[in-house]
C-alpha cells in the first residue's frame, strides 16, 4: 500500500509540473531525435504516459472552472492511445458525446472513425481524440472566451504528454484556438502549420462533412498529406 501511495504522489507531482509547462508550450525534442523518438527525460518514459493522462484527468476532477459545468451531464476529457502518433482535436463534445463522456461517438464521430479506419487505416484506438472544451456549451453553441481559457490548459497538458507526431485540428474553431489565428478555416485547411514543433494540419470537422458531403474529397487531401507525414502508405483500397 505504501508504495502504491508513493507512486500516486509522483503521479500527482508530475501533473503538478505539466501544468506548470503550461503558459511555455510544449518542450522541445532534443537536438537531432526524431519525430518518433523517446520524449525528453523530464516527461518520463512513454509507459508512464497513460498513468500521468490519469493523473491529469484526476486534477481535471469534477470541474467547475467555468460555467459549463452547469449543463453538462459528462466530462468529455478524451480517449484513446497515449503513445498516440496522430491526435485529433475537435471544437468541443456534442449531445451524444456528453451523454457517453467520451470524444466523438455521435454521426460526426462515425464519420471521424471512417476518415481514420478506412482514409488513414489504422484502427481508431491507436490514435488519441480530444475537444477544446470538456464540456458541452448547450445548445451545442460556439465556445466563450472564459470557457477556452478555462479548459485549454488541459489540452496543452494532453500534447505535453502525447507528444504527437502529427495533429490534425478538426474544423474552424480548433483550428483558430491552436493557432492563435482568426484566419478562416478554408484558408487554412490543406497547408501545414506548425504547433510548438509539431506540425499541425487543419481540415474540416466531420459535422461539416455531414452537411456538405462534396468537400469529403478536400479532407481526403488533407488525410492524405498526413499519410505521408507518417509514412502510411496513400493507396485506396
Amino acid at each position: 500500500m505504501s508504495e502504491l501511495n508513493d507512486i500516486a504522489a509522483e503521479l500527482r507531482e508530475r501533473a503538478r509540473y505539466y501544468a506548470s509547462l503550461t503558459d511555455l508550450g510544449l518542450p522541445p525534442r532534443p537536438p537531432g531525435a526524431a519525430a518518433g523518438d523517446e520524449p525528453a527525460a523530464s516527461a518520463g518514459p512513454a509507459s508512464d504516459a497513460a498513468a500521468v493522462l490519469k493523473a491529469v484527468r484526476e486534477d481535471v476532477g469534477d470541474c467547475t472552472r467555468c460555467k459549463l459545468a452547469g449543463g453538462r451531464r459528462n466530462i468529455v476529457f478524451g480517449q484513446g492511445n497515449a503513445n498516440a502518433r496522430l491526435m485529433f482535436v475537435g471544437e468541443a463534445p456534442g449531445a451524444d458525446e456528453d451523454a457517453q463522456g467520451l470524444a466523438f461517438v455521435g454521426r460526426a464521430g462515425q464519420l471521424l472513425t471512417d476518415i481514420i479506419e478506412k482514409g488513414l487505416k489504422i484502427p481508431r484506438k491507436d490514435v488519441f481524440i480530444a475537444n477544446v472544451l470538456k464540456c458541452r456549451p448547450p445548445e451545442n453553441r460556439n465556445p466563450e472566451p472564459d470557457e477556452v481559457q478555462s479548459c485549454e490548459p488541459f489540452l496543452i497538458r494532453q500534447l505535453e504528454l502525447i507528444r504527437p507526431e502529427v495533429i490534425v485540428a478538426l474544423g474552424k474553431f480548433a483550428v483558430q484556438t491552436l493557432l492563435g489565428t482568426k484566419e478562416p478555416i478554408t484558408r487554412l485547411r490543406g497547408r501545414w502549420h506548425d504547433y510548438h514543433g509539431i506540425p499541425l494540419m487543419p481540415t474540416f470537422h466531420p459535422a461539416y462533412l455531414l452537411r456538405n458531403p462534396a468537400d469529403k474529397r478536400l479532407v481526403w487531401e488533407d488525410i492524405q498529406k498526413v499519410m505521408q507525414a507518417l509514412g502510411i502508405g496513400t493507396e485506396r483500397k
